[in-house]
């Protein structure tokens, strides 16, 4: 098993390594920039060390870390997710220095992120992918050309691109004249490169994810599907394991595809597959190589720790299960819990925490690094919590997430919490029929007033009273 793991990441993400590392007794080794001098992660790993003042740097500089890591005598490093994660110089440079990269190969890294090479490699393994250009465009002509034999709409995308950035929707010949030039513009500052490809819009799919896991040994298996079509301008709101959209047969075949796309690539360690689903039909979108934000509700429906098998997968032990072992059991929720207004237009909402209280109970888990007293710095992800919810069937999960959602208290900074309370209550949410327009084409239910619990009015009240006093 490993020794030492440096953590090249922050927040929830890092506790949540540092966490799998304890039980699995490995130390952990904390990194973190001055703003998060007093982060979680900081004070629950084994080591820290600083990487300076700027806010960012140091958490991008892929030489910094190796050399770190090579300093405090560790034989691994774990990425996490953002930031390096999904940089292949990055995986490289720890193969060149002797450090473990829990994660797949540098090598698999930068063909997945190249989106015109990953889809030409599942076309040669037959896993069907969108119509669209065979690779990058040269012009907007070619561009033009190709949008007319695919029928609009049509989306152009950065090739390097990811996390739902480098993507625009284009409807007429017009719009593709207007929008290239964007998405080129977008490409190069948000990814260092100006590719761009096309391919057929699926207009409201379904958003279909596989958690795989394959190891060094030629073992390869699929811990079932995630629905990610809660999600608002491509970025992920809800996320529910299983999807409660799917026939069985469209989960068998699905999960066969996901494996299938993983051995064409020799993919090694943990990692997910994307699919549009249109009806029957389903599409290949992208393989994002590292382990997900809602890795957590794949654990709670087959009760499999991800992060810990990560571990053991780099260490280059064979996987622990069998593909014919997995089973999955019940309905997850993860909500992310984001420091946002959705009054405002979403916009940040970062700021000290006054008061924290976490939900609990049966079948609820938090994910997060934050605590009462912590202030939420600008320079990062606005997701400040993940909170997953497990129950048995569809409606009792829903009025879990419900109940679990009120019990939380987040007080000094707004969030979105409210606002996953109302979509709960939609009756097409607790008809588990939706797809990825569905925060689009629900703008009312950003008409929602701030229930306060009667403890929190009377703190309002002793507090007023306290100040009038002069205490």
């Amino acid at each position: 098993m490993l020794k030492k793991v440096l953590i090249a990441n922050r927040g929830e993400i890092a506790v949540r390594i540092i966490r799998a590392c304890a039980e699995a007794g490995v130390r952990s080794v904390a990194i973190y920039t001055e703003p998060d001098r007093y982060g979680l992660h900081v004070k629950r790993a084994d080591e820290a060390y600083s990487l300076g003042e700027d806010p960012l740097r140091g958490y991008l500089d892929p030489a910094g870390i190796v050399s770190l890591a090579v300093q405090t005598g560790c034989d691994a490093i774990h990425p996490g997710y953002g930031f390096l994660s999904e940089n292949p110089d990055f995986a490289r440079l720890c193969e060149e220095k002797g450090i473990t990269f829990i994660g797949p190969s540098s090598s698999v890294i930068h063909n997945m992120g190249d989106k015109t090479q990953a889809r030409d490699s599942m076309r040669a393994a037959g896993v069907p992918i969108t119509p669209g250009s065979d690779g990058n465009l040269e012009n907007v002509e070619e561009a033009l050309t190709l949008a007319e034999q695919v029928g609009y709409p049509v989306m152009i995308k950065a090739t390097s691109g990811g996390g739902g950035r480098g993507i625009r929707r284009c409807d007429t010949a017009e719009e593709l004249k207007q929008q290239y030039p964007r998405v080129i513009s977008e490409a190069t500052k948000a990814f260092g490169s100006a590719e761009v490809f096309l391919e057929k819009c699926i207009v409201n799919p379904r958003h279909i994810e596989v958690q795989i896991l394959g190891d060094s040994h030629g073992n390869v298996v699929h811990l079932y599907e995630r629905d990610c079509s809660i999600q608002r301008r491509n970025q992920k709101l809800i996320e529910i394991a299983p999807s409660p959209q799917l026939t069985p047969e469209q989960r068998h075949y699905i999960g066969d595809l996901a494996v299938k796309a993983a051995e064409a690539v020799g993919y090694v360690n943990a990692g997910t597959v994307e699919f549009l689903l249109t009806g029957n039909e389903v599409y290949f979108m992208e393989m994002n190589t590292r382990v997900q934000v809602e890795h957590t509700i794949t654990e709670a429906i087959t009760g499999i720790d991800i992060v810990r098998e990560q571990l053991r997968i780099a260490a280059g032990l064979p996987l622990s299960i069998r593909q014919e072992d997995i089973q999955y059991r019940g309905y997850a929720l993860q909500f992310r819990i984001n420091a946002e207004d959705p009054k405002n237009d979403f916009l940040p909402s970062f700021g000290r925490i006054s008061h924290y209280y976490a939900p609990g109970g049966p079948g609820v888990r938090v994910d997060t690094a934050i605590y009462t007293g912590y202030e939420i710095p600008p320079y990062y992800d606005s997701m400040c919590l993940k909170l997953v919810v497990w129950a048995l069937t569809w409606e009792e999960v829903i009025a879990r997430g419900k109940r679990a959602l009120d019990d939380m208290r987040l007080h000094g900074i707004k969030t979105t919490a409210q606002y996953y309370q109302q979509i709960l209550n939609h009756p097409d949410f607790e008809a588990a029929s939706f797809n990825t327009s569905f925060v689009p084409e629900h703008p009312e239910l950003m008409n929602y007033s701030i229930k306060r619990h009667p403890s929190e009015v009377a703190l309002a009240i002793a507090a007023a009273i306290s100040a009038h006093a002069g205490f």
